[in-house]
């Protein structure tokens, strides 16, 4: 690694983040399931396969236009399940707490976890408190693992992924990021973005059960779409196509792009998802997306045999340029 010490581009999910866990973590701690790089391990316990993860999540603000940390940490964690075809069950949380914090901020955001468990119909079953001095936390940070089963006897892996497949996504991106920066109050305008904050598995479930040619799935956090391509191309030997005049996204965050100079294809988002589908199969999936909610879902674009592991944009204009991989993020504690 070129850096001595850890950045905050460490936590950004884009190079640096990739960097830091080649080097560090998977070369000392990479076990076989770990190096698959998944956002759930799947490990095989008699006739099941169980879909087990972790996340932390330290946003700032605690309570944001759309959602808030505690409804965060239950949904990622169950998206991160539901992209690896397992339905969500069980999630435990940890909670570090700054000494200071108002127990009504933290009874809030109990009740918010409450409504998000309700909603889902998971369960919480394990937890740990800790509190740190006033100054070695930012309020609270939350750490959340989950557990769930997979609905499929066999889920498809990358090395099932060929040039003509088509990449899918369920909706607008960019507007998580962007609620989280405005809440903060760092810029002097406002503008009506709220997060995209929302649990996947109800259709994913769907379209898993409905459509025979899904591939691959990954929820479109951090890094953004952007992100998560460039590392499934790297990861498949392919390239992937994208054009620019297919991907939704909202009248507002465009403007925001725009005016701050901000690439909304690199933005967080936590109710997205990619998906990999067979070609013959995209309609079927983007007609199963709209009838679940997601009147935007659309087919952004298509795997290559040409430009392997670079990801390449087919702009509005018409013209082209590789979609190159930032090394790092300037806004930490985006989830």
């Amino acid at each position: 690694m070129v850096e001595n010490k850890i950045t905050l581009s460490h936590g950004s999910g884009l190079q640096a983040t990739k960097k830091l866990i080649q080097e560090i973590f998977l070369k000392h701690l990479g076990d076989e399931i770990l190096l698959s790089l998944q956002d759930s391990a799947i490990i095989n316990v008699g006739k099941e396969n169980l879909a087990f993860t972790i996340d932390c999540y330290t946003v700032n603000p605690l309570f944001f236009p759309g959602s808030d940390i505690g409804k965060l940490a239950i949904y990622g964690t169950i998206n991160d399940l539901a992209v690896m075809g397992a339905r969500p069950l069980f999630i435990s949380l940890g909670f570090i707490i700054e000494e200071g914090l108002e127990i009504a901020t933290l009874e809030k955001i109990a009740i918010s976890i409450k409504e998000a468990k309700n909603r889902t119909k998971v369960e919480i079953v394990a937890g740990d408190t800790k509190v740190v001095e006033k100054g070695k936390c930012d309020g609270v940070y939350i750490t959340s693992s989950g557990i769930g089963v997979q609905i499929l006897d066999s889920f498809p892996f990358l090395n099932s992924i060929t040039p003509g497949d088509k990449v899918i996504i369920n909706g607008p991106v960019g507007e998580h990021e962007l609620a989280v920066l405005l809440a903060r109050g760092e810029f002097k305008f406002q503008a009506d973005i709220r997060s995209d904050c929302q649990p996947l598995w109800d259709v994913i479930e769907k379209l898993l059960q409905d459509c025979q040619g899904v591939k691959f799935m990954r929820d479109a956090t951090r890094g953004g779409i952007g992100g998560i391509l460039n590392e499934l191309a790297e990861q498949i030997n392919y390239g992937i196509q994208i054009y620019e005049n297919e991907i939704p996204v909202r009248e507002e965050v465009k403007g925001m792009c725009d005016i701050l100079g901000f690439d909304y294809l690199f933005l967080a988002n936590e109710g997205k998802f990619i998906a990999i589908v067979e070609e013959s199969q995209a309609s079927k999936a983007i007609k199963i997306m709209k009838n679940s909610g997601y009147p935007s879902a659309s087919i952004i674009g298509e795997v290559k045999k040409e430009f392997s592991k670079k990801v390449k944009l087919q702009t509005i204009k018409g013209g082209d340029r590789i979609l190159d991989f930032p090394y790092g993020s300037q806004f930490p504690r985006i989830c």
